[in-house]
C-alpha cells in the first residue's frame, strides 16, 4: 500500500446517518405525536469532528467503516466534497450505522441508534501509515481495540491523542493509558474512578491514566478541565439553540484546532465552547459549523451562562 500523505488530524471512530425529527415535546409513554418533517444528514462522533476540522482549514483523514447503501454514498460524497482523505472500509451487503434523533422545542436531542456488528473496526483493518502521518489523532471508545492500537502507534510516533468518550466501554481503561487529552462526558469520570465529585474525579483520572489533561463537558454548564496542576473552567455561550446534536463533536474539533494552533488552554476551551454553541444553531451534527472568524466573534462578544458555583473560582 502506498504511503499515506501527511495530514493535520486523523480520526478513527464512528460515523452515522441521522434521521432528525423535530417535535414540540418529548413523547410521553403511549402517546401519539405528529411530526411534520424529517432530515437525513451525516453525523457520527469522530466523522463530524473531522469534518469540522476540515472546514476550518486543517488537512484531515477519516478512518472507519461503512455499509453498502445510500447512507454510505452520502458519507463518501460529503468527505469528497470537503476534501477529507477518507480511508473507509466497505462492508458488502451491510447497512451503515443509523440514528433516529428526536429534537424538542428547546433544541435538546434524544438519540436512538443501530449499528450492525459487521461495522466494528478491528485492529487488523488499520494501516499504521494512516495514523502516524498526522499531527494529532482523535478517537472515540466504541471500537476500543482498534482505537487502542491507533493510539499506541501515535504515542510511539510522538503524536498527541485526543479522546471523546461518552461511555465506559469494555477495555476503555487500556485505551485511556494511551490518551493524552481525555475529554469525556459529564458522568464518565465518576464511573472510571468511583468518585462522584467531579473536582476530585478529574485529578484521580489524570493520575491513574497519566493523561496530560482530563476534562468533562457539561452542556450548558460549560467544561471543566484538570491539567495536573490546576483546574480550568470555561462557561458555555448562550445562543438560540435549534438542535444540540453534534455539540460535543464540534467541541472536540475546536479543542483539536486550538491545540494545533499552540494556543494556551483557556483560549482552546473558549474556542471549543463557542464552536459548539454555534453548531447548536443549525440542524444536525454539522449544520452549524461556522468559520473561525465567526467563532472568534462569539468568543469576544457572546453572552455566557453563569458559571457553576462550585467551579467558578477554580481557574
Amino acid at each position: 500500500m502506498m504511503k499515506s500523505g501527511m495530514v493535520d488530524v486523523v480520526g478513527v471512530g464512528l460515523n452515522a446517518t441521522d434521521m432528525l425529527i423535530p417535535l414540540p415535546e418529548y413523547p410521553a409513554p403511549g402517546s401519539k405525536i405528529e411530526f411534520r418533517n424529517a432530515s437525513f444528514l451525516p453525523g457520527g462522533q469522530v466523522a463530524s469532528a473531522v469534518m469540522a476540522c476540515q472546514t476550518w482549514g486543517l488537512r484531515t483523514r477519516y478512518v472507519g467503516k461503512l455499509g453498502e447503501d445510500d447512507a454510505a454514498r452520502l458519507h463518501r460524497s460529503e468527505f469528497a466534497r470537503a476534501g477529507v482523505d477518507a480511508q473507509v472500509i466497505t462492508v458488502p451487503g451491510c447497512p451503515s450505522q443509523q440514528a433516529v434523533i428526536l429534537v424538542d422545542r428547546h433544541g435538546e436531542r434524544t438519540v436512538l441508534w443501530r449499528r450492525d456488528p459487521q461495522l466494528s473496526l478491528s485492529p487488523e483493518e488499520l494501516n499504521r501509515e494512516w495514523i502516524v502521518n498526522a499531527r494529532a489523532l482523535h478517537v472515540d471508545g466504541y471500537d476500543t481495540a482498534a482505537a487502542t492500537l491507533a493510539a499506541t502507534w501515535a504515542r510511539a510516533a510522538g503524536i498527541p491523542v485526543i479522546a471523546d468518550l461518552d461511555d465506559v466501554y469494555a477495555g476503555v481503561e487500556g485505551l485511556l493509558e494511551k490518551i493524552d487529552y481525555a475529554i469525556v462526558s459529564r458522568n464518565v469520570p465518576a464511573r472510571l474512578v468511583d468518585e462522584d465529585d467531579l473536582e476530585k474525579a478529574l485529578p484521580l483520572m489524570q493520575r491513574r491514566f497519566d493523561c496530560i489533561l482530563t476534562a468533562a463537558t457539561l452542556g450548558e454548564d460549560g467544561v471543566l478541565a484538570w491539567d495536573g496542576k490546576q483546574f480550568h473552567y470555561a462557561s458555555a455561550f448562550q445562543v438560540d439553540a435549534v438542535d444540540t446534536t453534534g455539540a460535543g463533536d464540534t467541541f472536540h474539533a475546536g479543542f483539536i484546532y486550538g491545540l494545533l494552533q499552540d494556543w494556551k488552554l483557556p483560549r482552546i476551551l473558549d474556542f471549543a465552547c463557542a464552536a459548539a454553541a454555534l453548531n447548536c444553531m443549525g440542524v444536525g451534527a454539522r449544520g452549524g459549523i461556522k468559520p473561525v472568524k465567526e467563532i472568534e466573534k462569539l468568543m469576544a462578544t457572546g453572552i455566557r451562562y453563569s458559571p457553576l458555583l462550585n467551579v467558578a473560582n477554580l481557574g
